[in-house]
């Protein structure tokens, strides 16, 4: 019976089962081999890309670039953001490269392409970038964790923890296509629930320029929020349009549901600051934070994304339990790393779930205004928690055929 076949609950015993000397400790290939999948050259270039991939570099060489005795090999590939490239690439890796795991990747069509190939095949990936969280609920599968962050605790954890701190009128200004639609709806319903209102709203087509006329509707609905169920350019447009026509500047706030840090720094304070959003890590959350932030940056010359942070957190997490299991096969490697919780410089309070979700604490994070910032990447200031548990989707919310019900 393949792994692809058996249930979670199975691969747990046979770790156990591994663990109690009942099967061989093996490393398969005399190396470990990771494979590093993003869009290296394209528009997430700056939220994973070649940053991504030095974190990863980052934690093969502070485990000492081996383990169990083998040596850790590391590969990369751009994806252009195509499903067919990356699928093709990580069966070229599989067939010729005997990759143990696949790490990076960030659009969601890619990693749910690359998943299917892996589950074909026995492999393992860990999802750091991409935002879809279908990736652990109708896509799930016993061949991947999903690491950072989904659209769920971004859209749900910013309009829960805005609403509680007074936010209750909202105007949404929404994508014209299924994935603004998702956020539209997901935002609508936590803001009812926790007695909320939205107020108005307005559709825009994807892509779009020119945000003018629906800038000027946010400000005729005097809502307090002005939340973005958009992402990439049309965000960036819509923000600096807003900045504009001093959306801000007359107490209106902006929630952006799918920012980064790297899109705060190319748009500058100026026209960001003020902008509440929801992260899974920060630079500059805690000693801890700034330790690994402050190695990266003189790598790299700029401050880490969640993503990138998140890359190294995952494969640390995924050599420590190659470690203790005694063999690099996925199916015990994956088992492992559900057993051993994630408390590290990136994630507070975290697990591994049945569907193959990392939960751990996101963040409530406001951009300050360029008098508050004291320097290029001083951009946020934490405004609140959104325990781990609450984040993300509830499972018996869940689709995800691996959940025991």
């Amino acid at each position: 019976m393949t792994f692809t076949k058996r249930s979670l609950a199975g691969a747990v015993a046979a770790a156990t089962l591994f663990a109690a000397g009942t099967a061989q400790a093996q490393m398969s290939d005399d190396a470990v081999r990771i494979g590093y999948l993003a869009d290296m050259s394209g528009t997430y270039r700056d939220l994973a890309g070649p940053g991504g991939l030095e974190a990863l570099k980052m934690a093969v060489e502070d485990v000492g670039g081996e383990v169990n005795g083998v040596p850790i090999e590391v590969f990369s590939a751009d994806d252009r953001n195509s499903a067919d490239v990356g699928a093709n690439t990580v069966r070229e890796w599989i067939d010729q490269r005997n990759v143990d795991l696949v790490a990076g990747m960030v659009a969601s069509s890619v990693s749910i392409a690359v998943t299917k190939v892996l589950e074909e095949n026995d492999g393992l990936a860990i999802i750091s970038g991409s935002a879809a969280s279908s990736i652990t609920n109708e896509h799930c599968t016993p061949n991947h964790i999903h690491w950072v962050y989904d659209t769920y605790p971004l859209a749900h954890g910013t309009a829960k923890a805005v609403v509680e701190q007074g936010g209750d009128s909202w105007f949404m200004l929404t994508a014209d296509y299924a994935f603004g639609h998702a956020l539209e709806g997901d935002v609508t319903k936590v803001v009812e629930e926790n007695g909320g209102e939205v107020v108005g709203g307005v559709r825009h087509p994807f892509p779009t320029s020119d945000f003018s006329s629906y800038i000027l509707q946010a400000q005729g609905s005097g809502a307090d929020i002005v939340g973005l169920a958009n992402a990439g350019a049309d965000t960036v447009n819509a923000i600096k349009t807003a900045s504009q026509f001093g959306l801000t500047q007359t107490g209106q706030q902006l929630a952006g549901l799918l920012i980064f840090l790297n899109d705060v720094h190319a748009m500058g304070l100026e026209a960001t600051q003020g902008l509440l959003l929801t992260t899974g890590w920060y630079w500059d959350m805690d000693e801890r934070s700034r330790e690994w932030a402050e190695r990266y940056f003189e790598r790299v010359g700029r401050m880490p994304t969640m993503v990138q942070a998140g890359v190294y957190s995952s494969a640390m997490h995924y050599l420590d339990a190659v470690e203790a299991a005694g063999t690099d096969d996925p199916e015990t490697v994956r088992a492992r790393m559900g057993e051993m919780p994630v408390e590290d410089f990136f994630a507070r309070n975290g697990r591994i779930r049945e569907d193959g979700r990392m939960v751990h604490d996101m963040y409530l994070a406001q951009v300050k205004s360029p008098a508050d910032s004291s320097g290029e990447w001083d951009l946020y200031e934490i405004q609140s928690t959104i325990p781990a548990d609450q984040a993300y989707r509830p499972l018996d919310e869940s689709q995800c055929e691996l959940v025991n019900r």
